[in-house]
């Protein structure tokens, strides 16, 4: 007679929900990167919001030419672009995350995610048409 055993190897475990096994839904493999690029957004207006006060501050008082100046010097031109951009970045990605974990209805999410990536589309590209008409004045 043999006495040896043979060991199998764990079961591997399953964690999705019944729904999640019955529909074959799995991850959507997006979440991580998501996560860091608003992070990363996070990041990048946390060091341009002092310089942006910073900046605002430093105006007050002065006259139209004055401003404009300030505004068209390279530095100042770049970092306001880029402040735009991560902003609105930052907003789309945000209330995204809002929509998808509080709005259930279907039709209704895709018609406020089609608005938001609108809205945030067409906030970067003003943006940044009007600090390039600033900077070229």
């Amino acid at each position: 007679m043999n006495d040896t055993k043979t060991v199998e190897a764990p079961a591997r475990r399953d964690f999705r929900t019944p729904v999640g096994r019955a529909r074959g839904m799995g991850s959507a493999k997006s979440g991580t990167g998501h996560f860091w690029w608003q992070r990363v957004t996070a990041v990048v207006l946390a060091l341009l919001v002092p310089w942006l006060i910073g900046t605002l501050v430093s105006m007050i008082g002065a006259d139209l030419e004055t401003v404009r100046e300030t505004l068209a010097r390279p530095w100042n031109a770049i970092l306001m672009a880029v402040f735009a951009l991560s902003m609105f970045w930052h907003t789309q990605m945000g209330l995204q995350v809002v929509i998808e974990d509080y709005v259930h209805t279907r039709a209704v999410e895709v018609a406020l995610q089609f608005l938001v990536i609108l809205a945030c589309a067409v906030g970067a590209f003003a943006s940044i048409y009007a600090v390039a008409r600033i900077a070229i004045l």
